[in-house]
């Protein structure tokens, strides 16, 4: 699947696809909301949960593979395993 599969979807079939093949990689807060990035093979997926607490609804699902998105998740990745 790629990038523009994905985005074909709409917002529950992307919600299930994250769930089932997406990598978790790092949740930030953000405005009230609470923001988990996932690796979806060549793309990233970007779930957005209403509120701050892990029960919360999920009020969107996005991908992108710019990498000005991925800004904001920077600082929050651990690459010191990968890193010699």
């Amino acid at each position: 699947m790629d990038l523009y599969d994905f985005n074909r979807f709409n917002q529950e079939e992307r919600k299930a696809t994250v769930m089932d093949l997406g990598t978790f990689i790092a949740a930030r807060l953000s405005c009230g909301c609470r923001m988990c990035l996932y690796a979806m093979g060549k793309f990233f997926a970007e779930v957005v949960y209403l509120g701050e607490e892990e029960d919360n609804q999920i009020i969107l699902v996005r991908a992108f593979k710019s990498k000005f998105c991925l800004e904001p998740y920077l600082e929050l990745v651990d690459l010191s395993g990968i890193m010699m």
